[in-house]
């Protein structure tokens, strides 16, 4: 009988990653993935994105709600956490599957990590090593990266801190990244499909915003935010919003996003999600991706397009020589759009060479879940690595 891996999503961005993994999972004569869909993708607050696991045919096993507490605040989170692991500890006592695979950093992965590891489900994790000062996100991946067997970080410097975060060298494989290899082979929409696709006009040069809360510091979401909109209020450019996601302070920041662009049709415009094909190729053709996002930092090197990074969510990643960072205040996000839109950084940025690319991401992974799997370190207690 194949071997069943559990794959977990709860946000769009995470899905956009995980299908590719998910597809070639499938062709597998000794995994078989089961997809549970979770978190934001079941709320129509944050556009019901179930419909994009759907739409791509994924195997889904189970939906499971979880957001009944609200995203509003600390508290909140902390009371989905709680609800979240009762709710995985159920399912996988139920449909207990021979491995359960997350990606990132959410509190809601960290979660269903916790219930994975607590019923001795061997755990196989994605993106682990990433550092991001900015965001509670960082602990929750290196809480992940501990509870973990099997290890898939993005690039060499990643994966070198896992194994410095006592992880046995040979559960700790270098793959690349899932969005590198996203753009490297996927047909994008050319710019009128896309133009046509999204019914706003692409002729004047726009950039992709996505701008989330900063879960660590104590920094006021919305007051980052409208600094934000201020900044691009001086800007010459058209603007495509792709929304926030669902902590602490996400609807309150979707909530400034529909104002703006109701106020101002012609020049902005918000999706709460573009789909993972849009979304890159809105990047492909933007003049600057600007925001606080992940992909501005790990995917736009792939493409070689000018990013603005801005405040403190990202602080700590790797940055390539396309990124400017800057603080979130109205005058430096002014400042740094104003460089990054220039014909010299354009240049800097299309000659950037990602980290990021492993080859056939996708197929390494699954060929190392098989040889997990069906070898004889599965199941077996983890034992700390001290280096040699």
């Amino acid at each position: 009988m194949k071997k069943t891996v559990c794959v977990v999503t709860g946000t769009r961005a995470e899905w956009g990653l995980l299908r590719g993994v998910v597809k070639a999972m499938e062709k597998s004569d000794i995994l078989c993935p089961q997809v549970v869909v979770t978190g934001a993708h079941l709320s129509s607050e944050f556009g019901s994105t179930v419909s994009e696991v759907e739409a791509d045919g994924a195997p889904i096993k189970a939906r499971i709600d979880i957001l009944k507490f609200g995203t509003g605040s600390a508290l909140a989170t902390a009371k989905t956490v709680a609800y979240t692991l009762d709710q995985f500890v159920d399912y996988f006592s139920t449909h207990r599957p021979d491995a359960v695979l997350l990606l990132g950093d959410r509190y809601e992965i960290f979660a269903v990590g916790q219930a994975a590891a607590l019923l001795e489900i061997p755990l196989i994790h994605i993106s682990g090593g990433d550092v991001t000062h900015g965001a509670a996100d960082d602990y929750f991946r290196h809480c992940l990266t501990k509870m973990a067997s099997l290890h898939f970080p993005a690039c060499e410097e990643y994966a070198k801190r896992v194994i410095r975060m006592g992880e046995d060298p040979a559960t700790v494989e270098n793959v690349g990244g899932l969005g590198d290899q996203n753009l490297r082979n996927m047909h994008l929409m050319s710019k009128a499909e896309l133009e046509k696709s999204i019914g706003f006009s692409l002729e004047k040069p726009y950039v992709l915003v996505t701008y989330h809360p900063e879960t660590a510091g104590g920094a006021s979401a919305v007051g980052q935010f409208q600094q934000l909109l201020t900044a691009l209020e001086k800007l010459s450019v058209h603007v495509i919003f792709t929304k926030s996601n669902a902590d602490a302070g996400g609807a309150e920041i979707n909530r400034c996003i529909d104002e703006i662009c109701a106020i101002h049709p012609d020049k902005y415009i918000a999706f709460t999600s573009l789909g993972v094909l849009r979304y890159l190729s809105a990047m492909k053709y933007c003049a600057a991706v600007v925001g606080n996002s992940s992909s501005g930092v790990v995917e736009t090197p792939t493409l070689g397009i000018p990013a603005v990074n801005i405040g403190r969510r990202q602080e700590g990643r790797i940055l390539c020589q396309n990124v400017i960072c800057c603080d979130a205040d109205a005058a430096s996000i002014q400042t740094a759009v104003e460089k990054a839109l220039t014909p010299a950084f354009v240049q800097q940025a299309k000659a950037t060479v990602s980290p990021y690319n492993g080859g056939d991401t996708s197929g390494r992974m699954v060929r190392g879940m098989e040889r997990f799997l069906t070898g004889p370190r599965c199941g077996k207690p983890k034992i700390f690595y001290d280096g040699e």
